[in-house]
This record gives C-alpha cells, sequence and structure tokens, in this order.
C-alpha cells in the first residue's frame, strides 16, 4: 500500500513539474491571475495578452481598497501622469508591453509601474522553481523584487 501512495505522489509531482515547465517554455504561460503582498498591500493582479503578442497586467483587486478615514475607494494619487490619478486602485495597470525572450525564459522590454512609491522601472519576470513569478523591477542600479504567486490561469 505504501508503495502504491509513493508511486502516486511521485507522478503528481511530476505532473506539477511538467506543468511548471510548461509555464516557464511559452510565451503565454505568464498569462494568468496572480497574487502578492508588497508593503503591506495584498493584491491581485491579471496577465492578459494583447494582440500584438505583448503582456499587460492590470490589477483588478485590492484587500484595503477603501481610504479607512473617508471610506471612499483609493486612488492612484501618486501617478506621474496627472490624468491618471483618478483611477481606483483596483484599475492600475502594472505594466504594458511586455515581451518574452525564448532564449533566457523571460519576459521584460517595458517598465513595470509601481503605485505605492508612483515611479516606473524596467521590468523582468521569470517564473522560480516554486512555480512564483518574480517580478524584478531596476531604476538607475537599484532593483527590488516581488513575487507573485498563481492564483489561476
Amino acid at each position: 500500500m505504501k508503495k502504491i501512495i509513493l508511486v502516486i505522489v511521485a507522478m503528481l509531482m511530476s505532473i506539477a513539474a511538467f506543468a511548471q515547465n510548461a509555464r516557464n517554455n511559452s510565451a503565454d504561460g505568464i498569462v494568468g491571475r496572480y497574487e502578492s503582498v508588497q508593503g503591506g498591500d495584498r493584491y491581485r493582479v491579471q496577465v492578459t495578452r494583447k494582440q500584438d503578442g505583448s503582456y499587460k497586467a492590470q490589477i483588478f483587486w485590492v484587500e484595503n481598497a477603501k481610504d479607512p478615514k473617508t471610506g471612499a475607494i483609493r486612488l492612484d494619487e501618486k501617478n506621474p501622469n496627472k490624468s491618471l490619478r483618478s483611477t481606483p486602485c483596483d484599475k492600475i495597470v502594472i505594466f504594458d508591453g511586455l515581451a518574452y525572450d525564448a532564449s533566457k525564459k523571460t519576459w521584460g522590454g517595458t517598465k513595470i509601474y509601481d503605485p505605492q512609491r508612483g515611479i516606473r522601472a524596467n521590468v523582468t519576470c521569470v517564473f522560480l522553481s516554486d512555480g512564483r513569478l518574480s517580478v524584478k523591477g531596476s531604476l538607475m542600479g537599484i532593483s527590488e523584487t516581488a513575487y507573485w504567486t498563481v492564483v489561476s490561469q
């Protein structure tokens, strides 16, 4: 009985590893919904493929979306683009135009937006062996990495 259970566990682990490897080796592997925490804010992001083959990430849920004092939805007040400062926090575009580099198995080639600081930085995304997406923003030699956990594809 123990051998059967071990075989089943090994098969499940192989299937999970194969699925993860397929995600890593495919440009569209990044498409899906993710959850992360940054600066104390828990949020969810949806990554979609655009018609031109690039990728866009937009926040669709923020745990504490409402201002505790006013009860109103928090806005993107720090955005350097003044026309976007009225965007609700659960509708902010994090990046747009992300491209896949098949030789490196990474995504990049655009800027990521950090709404907590109101800055844009070069972005590189890569899947880690545990299935999380490493999202690294770099600006003037300084970088910060957020880790996004897949919620659904």
